[in-house]
C-alpha cells in the first residue's frame, strides 16, 4: 500500500482574525460609501494593515541584472545593424529596408504580435457604386488585436523638407506629403470597412495571429519610417527653421500618425540603452 504524501500546509500564510476584521470593514464601507457621505475610510485602514504586516512569502531568487543586460545586448545589436545599414543604404532597395526593419520592429515596439504583408481591404468610395481592391504593404496587429499600418521608405535626407519656402515657411515634400496622403486613406478605408473588415482579416491570418485573438479596426494608427535628420558624419540636414517646422508637420498629424526619420529611430533606441544600462548599474 502506497503511503498519502506528507505535505506541509503553510498555516501562517492564512488570514488571523484581525485581519479579516479588516477586510470585512473595508468591503461593507465601500458599498455603503456609494450611498452615504461621511462614511468611515476602513478600506484606507485595511492597506496600512497589510503594508505594516510582515510577510510570510519566501523571497524567491531574482536577478533583474541579467534580464537588463540581456535587453541591453538586444537593443545594441538592433542600434549597430541600423546604422551599418544606413552607411551603406546607397546600394540597398526599398523592399530590402522594409525586411530588415520588420525583423526588428517586434522589438522595438513589443506591443505589436503580428506583422501581415500585402494585406487587402476594399475602397468603397473612390468609384461611387463599386468596391475597389487596395494593398497595404504593411500592417501590424497589437496584442488587444488591434491592426495599424506601417509605411517603411529609404532613407534618403532629402525626402522631408522642400528647399522651397512658402511664406516663410518650409513645407513637406512631394514624397512626405504623398506617403502622408497614402497612410490616411488606408487609415480611412480601414476605418469604414469595419466590422466586415474585421471578419475577413481575422479569416484570412487567422494563422499568424495568438490563438482565439480576432482583428479589430478600431481608430487605427499608422507608423511612418522615412528620410534622415542627420548626415554620415552626424552633423544635421536641417537649420532651426526647418527642424521646427518638420516638428509642426510631425505634430499636425500625431493622432493618426508617428512620422519617425531613420535617425528618431537610433535616439530612440540610444535612450532606451541609456535608460536600461543605469537600471542595470543601480540593480
Amino acid at each position: 500500500m502506497t503511503e498519502p504524501r506528507s505535505w506541509h500546509c503553510p498555516v501562517n500564510k492564512f488570514p488571523n482574525s484581525t485581519e479579516l476584521d479588516h477586510y470585512v470593514n473595508a468591503r461593507v464601507s465601500n458599498i455603503i460609501g456609494e450611498y452615504f457621505d461621511g462614511i468611515r475610510d476602513f478600506r484606507a485602514q485595511y492597506e496600512t494593515y497589510l503594508s505594516r504586516r510582515k510577510t510570510v512569502v519566501s523571497p524567491t531568487p531574482f536577478r533583474p541584472e541579467e534580464l537588463l543586460q540581456a535587453e541591453i545586448d538586444k537593443f545594441k545589436f538592433i542600434y549597430s545593424t541600423i546604422r551599418e545599414w544606413l552607411e551603406s543604404s546607397m546600394g540597398r532597395t526599398e523592399k530590402e529596408w522594409q525586411q530588415k526593419i520588420l525583423s526588428f520592429i517586434q522589438l522595438i515596439f513589443p506591443k505589436y504580435v503580428a506583422v501581415l504583408e500585402n494585406v487587402q481591404i476594399e475602397d468603397h468610395y473612390s468609384i461611387p457604386g463599386r468596391t475597389k481592391k487596395r494593398f497595404i504593404d504593411i500592417a501590424l496587429v497589437d496584442a488587444n488585436g488591434n491592426l495599424d499600418v506601417i509605411e517603411i521608405k529609404r532613407p534618403f535626407d532629402d525626402v522631408l523638407l522642400s528647399k522651397t519656402q512658402y511664406r516663410d515657411n518650409f513645407v513637406p515634400t512631394r514624397d512626405l506629403s504623398g506617403t502622408v496622403m497614402q497612410a490616411e486613406k488606408y487609415l480611412f478605408h480601414l476605418s469604414k470597412w469595419g466590422i466586415a473588415g474585421e471578419a475577413k482579416l481575422t479569416k484570412k491570418y487567422r494563422e499568424l495571429l495568438p490563438s482565439g485573438m480576432s482583428i479589430r479596426i478600431t481608430n487605427p494608427k499608422a507608423l511612418l519610417i522615412l528620410g534622415r535628420d542627420r548626415k554620415p558624419d552626424g552633423s544635421t540636414v536641417l537649420d532651426q527653421h526647418e527642424a521646427f517646422d518638420l516638428e509642426v508637420i510631425k505634430r499636425k498629424y500625431v493622432n493618426m500618425m508617428d512620422i519617425i526619420t531613420y535617425d528618431d529611430l537610433l535616439r530612440r533606441l540610444d535612450h532606451i540603452i541609456s535608460s536600461l544600462s543605469r537600471r542595470a548599474v543601480a540593480s
